[in-house]
């Protein structure tokens, strides 16, 4: 009798610290800096990181380039008028033919030269454009007339040729010029970019003219 009384009680004792072992540990609870925020506490570098932030939203480390603004962040209305500003500070020195400020296709002492000898002077397909608006007139108010047309077309041939012809005059007077004052300078590309800007009108040309018709340079 007491031997089973005891086993019995022996096994009691091993149900119960099993039964006390068995209840698993409570979940850990979130920091109390997460759970006031509703979000994680961000890392060291990244708290450095923001630290260092331009006015484009662009951070940097303080040691090296500024890093691509994050598309997701709207600036303010200080930042878009500083960003602003800046923009139409570039776009005026651009326009006065500041290096910096220029792009690729414009950067270049050899462009430059171009850019001065076409400004100094006065060129027939500079004014190729006014041409083209006598033709357009003329052919909506002579539709009827098969005469004037006629006159049109040979007037239209008429300026494609003088404009080849100035065009050659142009290539070989410039990739000239470049080789006697920058022998050292590449013309590839230089008689286009000489041509393209002659065919521009004086006041819509950019970077915009240093030189008038006729100044020495």
């Amino acid at each position: 009798m007491f031997r089973r009384s005891s086993a019995g009680a022996t096994d009691g004792k091993a149900q119960g610290s099993q039964g006390a072992q068995t209840p698993e540990a409570p979940a850990k609870s979130r920091p109390a800096a997460e759970a006031a925020k509703g979000r994680p506490t961000p890392k060291r570098s990244a708290a450095e990181a923001n630290r260092y932030r331009t006015p484009t939203g662009a951070t940097t480390s303080g040691r090296g380039p500024a890093k691509a603004p994050d598309p997701r962040r709207k600036l303010t209305a200080e930042e878009k008028d500083r960003v602003r500003e800046e923009r139409n500070k570039e776009l005026r020195a651009m326009r006065r033919g500041e290096e910096w400020a220029l792009g690729p296709r414009d950067r270049g002492p050899a462009k430059k030269l171009a850019r001065d000898y076409v400004d100094a002077h006065r060129r027939p397909m500079e004014f190729y454009m006014y041409a083209l608006i006598v033709l357009v007139i003329a052919l909506v108010a002579g539709k009827s007339n098969s005469a004037l047309n006629a006159g049109m077309q040979y007037f239209l041939l008429a300026i494609i040729a003088v404009i080849a012809v100035d065009a050659y005059l142009l290539r070989r007077s410039v990739i000239r010029l470049v080789g006697q004052r920058l022998p050292k300078e590449s013309t590839r590309g230089l008689a286009f970019y000489a041509i393209m800007r002659g065919l521009q009108l004086r006041r819509f040309r950019t970077p915009s003219p240093r030189l008038k018709p006729g100044d020495e340079f």
